[in-house]
């Protein structure tokens, strides 16, 4: 098998693997949604299609490049990622692993608040917009477009900053945790964290609701630090519902 057939089957295969990814997570999170929350997805059948539909097509534009990124890894020697727990101090783990949210953090949100300038809006991210309100099927409901500058991310931060392979999957598991628990209508975590000092600082589903109802602000992804800094953290949001915001 020559090297570039086996990059695409690699991409071909981290495109599936990201796929049923989303629709186990995404699905266990929209059944528990019915759990908790029965009848807060009535009448939005046609949008969670809508919003299942646009997630596949970004599933695509984000293993294409992970899966290249992985081959080479494991083929090639690309990337920092390593194995050897005891290459680096066991006090780097933790930290990799915050160098890597703080990095996406930045990144998404300098790009999020770049595509809501009107004209950018229009083209790449009004299709996210369009989940109004989100449910637990939206975290990747993107225009291509806009998939392609979230695929880029982790793939280019692996040649960046060294991380342990399992440092990097949980960076992965709360990558995919916050995205889908941000957009399901209601508030996963306690209110003692949501409306505690750790809550001025982190981004939850109350925080993320704002700014699907006011379009603007709040524009992070893990952290308040880019909008408390640049003036637009618009503070907590609600669901419009008794009963949906952060538990006791």
């Amino acid at each position: 098998m020559t090297p570039t057939i086996a990059a695409l089957g690699s991409a071909l295969a981290m495109t599936l693997i990201v796929g049923v990814r989303y629709l186990a997570t995404s699905g266990f999170f929209a059944w528990l949604t019915g759990k908790v929350h029965p009848g807060l997805y009535a009448k939005l059948n046609a949008q969670m299609r809508r919003e299942i539909y646009w997630s596949l097509l970004s599933a695509g534009i984000y293993g294409v490049p992970a899966g290249i990124v992985a081959w080479g890894w494991q083929n090639r020697g690309w990337t920092q990622i390593y194995t050897d727990i005891g290459q680096y101090p066991l006090w780097y783990l933790p930290l990799s692993v915050f160098f890597f949210l703080a990095a996406h953090d930045t990144w998404f949100y300098w790009t999020h608040r770049w595509m809501h300038w009107p004209r950018l809006f229009r083209v790449a991210h009004a299709v996210h917009h369009e989940s109004r309100p989100p449910t637990a099927w939206a975290a990747m409901s993107f225009h291509p477009w806009e998939a392609v500058t979230g695929a880029i991310v982790i793939p280019a931060l692996v040649f960046l900053i060294p991380i342990h392979v399992g440092a990097l999957g949980l960076v992965l598991f709360i990558m995919t945790l916050m995205g889908i628990t941000n957009h399901m209508g209601w508030e996963l975590f306690p209110r003692s964290l949501v409306h505690g000092p750790l809550g001025r600082w982190l981004i939850t589903a109350t925080h993320h609701q704002k700014h699907h109802d006011a379009f603007k602000g709040n524009y992070g992804l893990y952290f308040r630090f880019w909008d408390r800094l640049c003036g637009t953290d618009l503070g907590l949001g609600d669901f419009g519902g008794a009963g949906r915001g952060a538990s006791n």
